[in-house]
């Protein structure tokens, strides 16, 4: 199912007024209480989306339009990237943690813990360019069993963390937040390779 949906943009950061594109939304699915967290495979021509309290990850084909089940249960899955060997890494709000699917389709669980006390509820995750894997722990699913299980958080506040690429450790790299949420990372310069941090909001 797909529709094109008729829309005005509000543009709130005048900085985004010259980007040039699609002007129209494209409705690629319905049926869903809540989505989120689209991750697009160009090699499989695919989108892969979470809908949360359902306790599913959706795939969207791009050659046929069809949506079907990825994964069902999904740990609450929220956001999710796409590393750069391909593979999909997943926030799990159920399963307080962050996962990687590996192409034969096992699951690797990269971090749930920090100093040995349970994460809230892994919400968005992404990739620096130096294999780093960046996510934001807020309390949402750990808040109702709406999203995830009602529980206490054993961290006692939300951070963003990052795993380390070799050895794997998790450190907490931001810890002046209520609740982080998106992450993003973007050059600095157009020719400079360092990159930094969009901060969660």
């Amino acid at each position: 199912m797909t529709d094109t949906i008729e829309t005005q943009f509000e543009v709130l950061d005048e900085r985004f007024r010259s980007v040039k594109g699609d002007k129209r939304i494209e409705r690629l699915h319905a049926g869903c209480r809540w989505t989120e967290g689209p991750a697009y495979f160009p090699a499989g021509r695919y989108l892969v989306f979470s809908d949360i309290p359902n306790d599913r990850i959706l795939r969207w084909d791009e050659t046929t339009g069809a949506v079907g089940v990825f994964r069902q249960p999904a740990g609450y899955a929220n956001g999710h990237t796409v590393d750069r060997q391909g593979r999909l890494v997943s926030c799990e709000h159920g399963g307080r943690r962050v996962t990687r699917t590996e192409h034969d389709g096992s699951i690797t669980v990269l971090a749930d813990r920090y100093g040995g006390r349970r994460l809230n509820s892994p919400n968005d995750v992404v990739e620096r360019a130096d294999g780093s894997i960046w996510f934001t722990d807020p309390a949402y699913g750990i808040d109702s069993d709406y999203e995830g299980h009602r529980a206490d958080s054993e961290i006692g506040g939300c951070h963003v963390y990052r795993i380390d690429p070799g050895a794997g450790g998790v450190q907490i790299v931001a810890d002046d937040f209520n609740r982080p949420n998106g992450l993003a990372f973007m050059r600095s310069a157009p020719d400079d390779s360092a990159s930094r941090m969009v901060r969660p909001v």
